[in-house]
Formats: C-alpha cells, structure tokens, sequence
C-alpha cells in the first residue's frame, strides 16, 4: 500500500510539474501558442520531416545547452493535427563522426535497406555527420552523409554501423540530404546541396549512392550558399510538375535567408527546369530550410525555420530561441502562362479556429476597426479578406504602447508588404526594423488570409501565391487590428477567427 501511494504522489507531482510548464509558456510574452518552439534552448531547421501510423514526425537542429547554435543534435516533436505538438526526447546524439547535421526520413516499406525487424518496414533517417575537427583543420572532406534507423516508430535509432553512406569527393559544402522513393525507376533518389549547385544521387537500398546529375551551378539566386533543397512532384490538370526548393544564405529578396523553387521535370536523372528566372515560396524574412513532409501520400506539406541567419541569434526570445513555420499545402497554378508554386495554411488550422465572426459588404474610407466589432479582440487570429478592391490598402496590428505591425498592398509597385519598423523591441540588430516586400502575381480583387499568432504574422494572398512571413517582439499584445486605405476600397468579406 505505501509504495502505491508513493507512485500516486510521483504521478501527481509529475503531472503538476508538467502543467506548470505549460502554464510558465503560456505567460512567455512572445511564445508561440500554435505554431512548435522547443521548450528551451536553441532550434534552427526542420529535419527528417515524416508521417507514419497517423503521427507527424517533425526532427529539427536543436543545441540543448544554450540558446545559441551549438554541436547539432536532432530534436524531435510529435503531433496528430500539424498544430498541436508535443516534444519528445532527442533523437540523435553528436558522435565521433561529427555533429548531426540536417537531413530527412523515409519509411523503408519494402525494407530495402534491410535493416527492418520481425517482417516490419524501418523508419531511416538520412542526415550530414558534420567533423568541426576536420572544418577547423581546413580539409574538404569534412562533411559526410549517414542513415540511422528506427525499428519502435522512430521511439529510439540506431546509427548504421557502416556510416557514412556517402562520402565527400572534396566539396566544403557537401549536405543536407533530401531522399524520397522513385517509382518509375524502383530507387531512392538523394537531392544534396553541393555547394553552389545541388547534385542527385540514387540508390536501391539507401546504403549504396551513385551520382546520377547536377543542376543550378549558374541558375537561381547565390548570393549565398546553397543548402537544405528538396525534390518533389505536384499534380495538376493531369499532369505532373517536378518542383526543387532551394535555400539560400545569405542572398534572401529582403536580407539574409530565404528559400527560392524551381518548377520543371524530372526523369529520375536530371531535373530539368521550365522557368529558371528566380523565384522564392515566402518573401517575408523568417522562413528558411523549408521541406516538405514524406509519407503524405497526394498531400504535399511544407514547414520551414521561421527566422533569419541574419538576426537569428540575437532575437530577445527566452529560455528558447526560435519556432516553425505554420505547416502549408503546396500545390500549382497556371497564371500569365506561367507554372507557379502554391503556399496556403494546412486544412487542419480551421479546427484551432473559435469565436468566428464575419462582416459583410463593407465600403470605406479611412479607417475600419475590426477589433471595435469583436467581443475579446486578441493576438491570436486568423483574418481573411475577400474580393478587395484592387487599390492601396493596410492592415495594421497595434498595442495600447502605439506599436504596430503594418501588413499591406501597393497598388503603384503592385506588391505586398509587411512593415515592422515600429513592431515593438527592434534594437537587437540593425537590420531587423525594415519594411518587406512580395510580388503579386495575380491581378484583379484581392484575396488573402493572414494568421498572427503573438509574434508573427503569415500572409498568404491570393490563393497562395504570394506568401510572406515576419516575426516581431511587442511590449504588449496586439489586440487593436483595424483596416486603413486612404483612397477608399471595397470588400467583399471580413472574416475574424480567434484562434486556440
């Protein structure tokens, strides 16, 4: 009877210690509430992202000694709803090979690497040994791929024995890679960041790579190096486009890092591109090393680092630094004889959605106060507006300290913007307080969703097409919005959701 009461204790102290935790976030002034940050210490790009058995897998860089990059481990976080994520124990330790580098995962379902167990297929992470000792002695060999495998549904890994699988010809940067099944051709294919170019590997059982092609060596944007790139199919209108992110740092349309895409196609040799002018999937500042999710079946979902090498470590973010991207749906459009890329927020955001609100047929002039229609204005929402005039127009977030953050339309430069120079704590680095701009490509009304949560803010307008992504650090929440346009506008729908 005594040792059940101390185990009845230990539970109720460690179930109260949990929600104190929880609660001590809660009260973080810039903590995210729906989008994943590490409890604590430093987080930069998304890794080995899966779906298996109902459950996203989402790994990431992660130093859990401080809160600035350090030897990379891969942390791990799990959910069933994209939203709502629950952190996990570290996945992979640094080594005697290096640091754990970025990288993805693949369910081995016809177990070609043979590593399965008891008839069942493995879970196989591929990801860069990263050897600062060779770095530092300025070899060209000093990054390497290698595989771990999970046989308890990514629970615990196995680092293969014989790593690494693929080893560097002599190229300082030689990582991040990328792996997905080729029906067609019955093989793995590895999309790698070489340098200033990505080079295809392709493999039958993930353990034995061959060079199959490289593409991008004068295409693109390279301001920067070029790194964690990503190969996949879209379907559209009975046919299939190939699309190739490729992120860059630095070299990004507003300042440091950022993530540009191909469109084209691919024969399980060479991609080749259709349009190789340069184009980015988000051009807000604080959406970097964005991949997409593996084992989604026709779904295609993207999630990305948001922030920036260029400020990233100094964001005043405490006792973690960092969070990820809203989960995203990719998909294609044709527009102006053209093949574009889509972003829009995942289906399941609706569910997080509460107190929704809707106002109709709205002309103005001047200014129009949401935050006057609602019951418990906050800083958390989703607000979309359809069939805009196509003509200036704001949408401002403030606070009672007179910060704002200003997300709007250029009709003369036809562009979207965000401004973010009078957004709150902005001293922690020169360049942060800057105004951003996107391209639009569609024309006509304007439509968009923009998604606040705290600390960010993410615009997808028209139907996707432009998407752009900042983050920002008040004094106190933004729970004033209101809509400004001098000229006057039109609107169709304003549609106001507190989110969870």
């Amino acid at each position: 009877m005594k040792n059940i009461l101390i185990a009845a204790i230990c539970l109720i102290s460690s179930a109260t210690i949990v929600a104190q935790s929880e609660n001590a976030q809660l009260k973080e002034p810039w903590r995210p509430q729906f989008h994943f940050s590490p409890k604590a210490h430093w987080m930069n790009d998304p890794n080995g992202m899966l779906y298996y058995n109902g459950v996203y897998h989402l790994f990431f860089q992660y130093y859990p000694n401080a809160m600035v990059w350090g030897p990379m481990h891969w942390g791990h976080a799990t959910s069933t709803d994209l939203i709502n994520w629950k952190e996990q124990s570290i996945a992979l330790y640094p080594d005697s090979l290096g640091y754990i580098f970025s990288g993805s995962a693949v369910a081995d379902e016809h177990n070609s690497s043979g590593l399965g167990k008891d008839g069942k297929a493995p879970l196989v992470a591929i990801f860069t040994h990263h050897d600062p000792k060779g770095e530092t002695a300025g070899s060209n060999h000093f990054q390497n791929e290698s595989i771990a495998y999970s046989n308890d549904e990514a629970k615990t890994w196995i680092k293969y024995s014989a790593n690494p699988v693929l080893r560097n010809p002599g190229i300082r940067d030689f990582r991040d890679p990328k792996v997905s099944w080729y029906e067609p051709g019955k093989k793995w294919i590895m999309t790698l960041a070489t340098a200033d170019r990505i080079s295809f590997y392709s493999s039958p059982d993930l353990k034995n790579w061959a060079k199959e092609s490289e593409f991008g060596q004068r295409l693109g944007a390279h301001g920067g190096v070029w790194e964690c790139p990503d190969l996949f199919p879209l379907d559209f209108e009975n046919s299939r486009v190939w699309v190739l992110l490729v992120s860059i740092n630095p070299g990004g349309p507003n300042g440091g890092s950022a993530t540009q895409y191909f469109t084209g196609s691919f024969d399980g040799k060479t991609f080749t591109p259709t349009d190789t002018s340069t184009r980015f999937i988000d051009y807000g500042t604080d959406n970097y090393a964005g991949v997409t999710f593996s084992n989604t079946g026709k779904r295609r979902i993207f999630l990305g680092w948001m922030s920036n090498w260029q400020y990233g470590q100094q964001v005043p973010t405490d006792p973690w630094r960092s969070a990820m991207t809203l989960p995203r749906e990719l998909g294609i459009k044709k527009l102006n004889g053209r093949t574009w890329l889509t972003a829009k927020p995942v289906k399941e955001l609706v569910a997080s959605m509460k107190e929704s609100k809707t106002m109709t047929d709205i002309n103005m002039n001047g200014i129009y106060d949401v935050s006057a229609q609602l019951n418990r204005p906050s800083s958390l929402f989703s607000l979309v507006l359809t069939n805009v005039t196509d003509n200036n127009f704001s949408i401002v977030l403030a606070n009672n300290a007179g910060e704002e953050i200003v997300v709007g339309y250029n009709k003369k430069t036809n562009q979207y913007y965000i401004d973010r120079t009078r957004s709150g704590k902005i001293d922690f680095e020169k360049g942060f307080a800057t105004i951003h701009t996107a391209p639009r490509i569609a024309r006509g009304a304007v439509n968009l969703r923009l998604v606040a949560d705290r600390a960010s803010v993410e615009l997808f307008a028209d139907d996707g097409l432009s998407v752009m992504t900042d983050i920002f650090f008040p004094s106190q929440p933004m729970t004033r919005l209101y809509i400004k346009s001098v000229e006057g506008i039109a609107i169709k729908n304003i549609t106001y959701s507190r989110m969870e």
